[in-house]
């Protein structure tokens, strides 16, 4: 059965013990949802017991030393990687009863904003506020490559589907691409529009929040905000550029309508070759993107904003995360009896 964003509805609220939830992560086999808060606390639910139970407890646990802006789990489900403000990555048990770090490696200076795992698993790359990509061997959590070519934040990351090239958005609006087995930088793909220097408050502000690549290879879409004109009074909007791989360059500008106080925190490129975003500001929304159109064919909010996003194995789930503590658990299929 395809996925029909038109037929999204939260089917699942799961609900923490802490206000403030940031990151989410389905694990790959469908077993458990992982979501970081500002408590510094990691949560899983299981997703079988949560289905029958809502009020089901997740399992708590932590050892970072600030927030976890972004998490992800191995392909077989077992291992858990979490990425911290406090310069570290953390290996963890993702099944355990109890679960406590099987490795931390000091992996920046400063915030890691982003991680993402390669194609074939045996990667891992991290991006942070030292302005930094560095790509780690998951196995033993060994450093393989660091590039360093960003002028600002790297704010988020993201590896080709051939898994040849890995790729970083910057606070600046450039969306750099490395070649893993040469191990140098191949050229950068312009996204200025996501990126605003607001002299009245000297602030730069925006950049490429969230990074995906199309699963035939073919798109690159950095999202963010554009037409920023106040940072600190939260005034926004949604933005997401699509980057023709082969030649990089610019083909569309995906845009939305009704959302002045918002910006893109997450993305998925769906294998039915539609664009997902969770956008959060004043207001939370999943928006829709086809291939060939700027505006969003379909807008399902949510009932509060939204901050972190991630998509279950089968393309059926979406996961937010949300300030009220709650993880909705969105469904792109008809409601069932």
């Amino acid at each position: 059965m395809p996925a029909d964003p038109k037929l999204a509805h939260v089917a699942l609220e799961l609900t923490a013990e802490a206000r403030g939830l940031m990151a989410c992560r389905f694990d790959p086999v469908g077993k458990h949802l992982f979501a970081s808060a500002e408590n510094r606390s990691i949560y899983r639910w299981k997703l079988e017991a949560a289905a029958k139970d809502p009020k089901h407890k997740p399992v708590a646990f932590g050892a970072h030393e600030s927030w976890m802006f972004d998490l992800a789990v191995t392909a077989d489900g077992q291992t858990l990687i979490s990425a911290g403000g406090d310069d570290q990555l953390i290996w963890w048990p993702a099944s355990a009863e109890a679960p406590q770090p099987i490795r931390k490696v000091k992996a920046h200076q400063g915030w890691i904003r982003s991680i993402a795992l390669s194609p074939d698993g045996k990667l891992l790359a991290s991006g942070g506020n030292d302005r930094m990509l560095r790509v780690w061997n998951v196995a033993d959590g060994t450093k393989v490559h660091e590039f360093s070519e960003a002028a600002r934040e790297i704010w988020s990351v993201a590896f080709h589907p051939d898994g040849k090239s890995v790729l970083g958005g910057d606070l600046d609006g450039k969306i750099h691409q490395w070649d893993i087995a040469a191990g140098k930088h191949v050229r950068s793909f312009d996204a200025a529009p996501l990126h605003e220097f607001e002299k009245g408050q000297s602030v730069h502000y925006g950049g490429v929040r969230a990074l995906v690549v199309s699963t035939d290879g073919k798109w690159v879409v950095g999202g963010g905000l554009h037409k920023g004109t106040n940072p600190l009074g939260n005034i926004q909007q949604p933005l997401a550029l699509r980057f023709d791989w082969q030649s990089a360059k610019l083909t569309r500008q995906h845009v939305t309508t009704g959302f002045t106080n918002e910006r893109i925190w997450g993305m998925h490129y769906h294998a039915q070759g539609f664009l997902v975003a969770a956008i959060g500001g004043s207001k939370g929304a999943l928006l829709f993107w086809n291939e060939g159109d700027d505006p969003s064919f379909h807008t399902f909010a949510l009932p509060s904003t939204a901050r972190g996003m991630a998509v279950s194995s089968d393309g059926m789930q979406i996961a937010t995360t949300h300030f009220d503590s709650k993880v909705r658990v969105t469904k792109l299929s008809a409601k069932t009896a």
